[in-house]
């Protein structure tokens, strides 16, 4: 910009790019700014070669499952670090359907890359039949399902120990804020490449790399997203459609509403009440993701890592002032009444395997509640004299 406050000179975004400028110059341009796509997708190419670079990593090897994640991850790959130095590998279980299959080695076929299948089948049946006696009367449930991803990691990890590969994982930022994903499994990998961008933003992303020709098979875009962990699975026999979802996520997450706002905007109360105790409830498999690329294109993006643990903590710390200081407040007012000196009002809260400590303390200037550092100050509470 020049003195004046116009644009004079544009660099392209998330690449290396020089140009002379004269800062004296009076020729206003236009600011372009990118297509969303387009510009999520160089971020996490920059993002993706710049951590390899760093962390001495010349190749990476990712689980294509011919579903439109790994697709993602896989072109993202392709492109930042070159299709020579990239591996896909396609692990089919017993409920793989035959078009999965065809669609992760026809992905691959376009990107070039190199192409591995290894079957899941016998294995998964050697290691179900482990807990033959022990499982026995109980019916097949997400015990039996996540096996699968399980293995899966294994593989990848194998790959990567042997050639050292980096593993990419794959999980999108609906999923992994909704639980949606196995620990361990399919959660299993040195980076998470798309763990900021939104299941809708992904499928933004995958008609932008087809813009020109077909480089992710159309049929991986148009089925419906299925984990494929048991007999004509879908994600959506679990999850509320990822429009929905991705809305309240946005919400909830990112603008900090609380559920009743949310619910007054025209949604579903069960259905958000159902996403808000799954964001809460899996903050734990958040804590052992592998670390993931900051996409600061995505609308949903914001400076904190999210879902975040932190802004939850203070979000809901922020409730505990509130009721403890209504608490604090009649336990004070009602043993004053009684003339007993008060000194201390304590309480001792577990939240997410951490404690919290409340105190209640009277300074000359009022009253003041803190809560693991968190300080509220209530000057018009009255004063016990010690």
């Amino acid at each position: 910009m020049n003195s004046a406050g116009n644009v004079i000179a544009q660099l392209a975004a998330f690449r290396e790019d020089e140009r002379v400028v004269d800062t004296d110059s009076t020729s206003a341009i236009e600011f372009h700014e990118g297509k969303i796509p387009e510009q999520i997708f160089a971020a996490l190419s920059l993002g993706l070669r710049d951590y390899c670079r760093k962390c001495n990593f010349h190749s990476v090897v990712i689980g294509l499952s011919g579903g439109v994640d790994s697709a993602v991850t896989a072109v993202i790959a392709a492109d930042a670090l070159g299709a020579e130095n990239v591996t896909g590998v396609s692990m089919p279980s017993p409920y793989s359907s035959r078009g999965s299959i065809e669609d992760a080695r026809a992905l691959a076929r376009n990107l070039g890359i190199k192409f591995l299948e290894i079957p899941i089948t016998d294995a998964f049946q050697v290691f179900k039949a482990q807990f033959k006696e022990i499982f026995k009367g109980l019916p097949e449930n997400e015990t039996e399902e996540n096996m699968q991803p399980r293995l899966r990691a294994m593989i990848l990890m194998a790959l990567s120990n042997k050639f050292g590969h980096l593993v990419l994982s794959t999980g999108n930022k609906s999923e992994l804020a909704v639980g949606y994903c196995t620990l361990y499994g399919d959660m299993a990998g040195g980076l998470a490449v798309i763990s900021d961008v939104p299941k809708t933003m992904i499928y933004e992303l995958a008609r932008w790399i087809n813009r020109e020709r077909e480089v992710i098979p159309k049929s991986t875009i148009e089925k419906p997203p299925s984990a494929e962990l048991k007999p004509n699975q879908k994600d959506q026999d679990t999850l509320p459609p990822y429009e929905i979802l991705d809305e309240i996520l946005q919400l909830y997450v990112e603008e900090n509403l609380s559920a009743r706002d949310i619910i007054s905007r025209g949604f579903d109360e069960k259905t958000v009440r159902w996403v808000q105790r799954r964001v809460d409830l899996n903050e734990y498999k958040r804590e052992q993701a592998a670390p993931g690329l900051k996409s600061p294109a995505a609308p949903s993006a914001s400076a904190a890592k999210c879902p975040s643990r932190k802004r939850m903590w203070i979000k809901n710390s922020a409730r505990l002032v509130g009721a403890a200081m209504e608490l604090a407040s009649q336990c004070v007012l009602s043993v004053k009444s009684l003339g007993i000196p008060i000194l201390l009002f304590g309480a001792s809260i577990l939240y997410f395997r951490r404690p919290i400590q409340c105190g209640l303390k009277y300074q000359p200037t009022g009253t003041e509640l803190s809560c693991s550092g968190l300080v509220a100050k209530w000057p018009g509470l009255p004063r016990s004299r010690p």
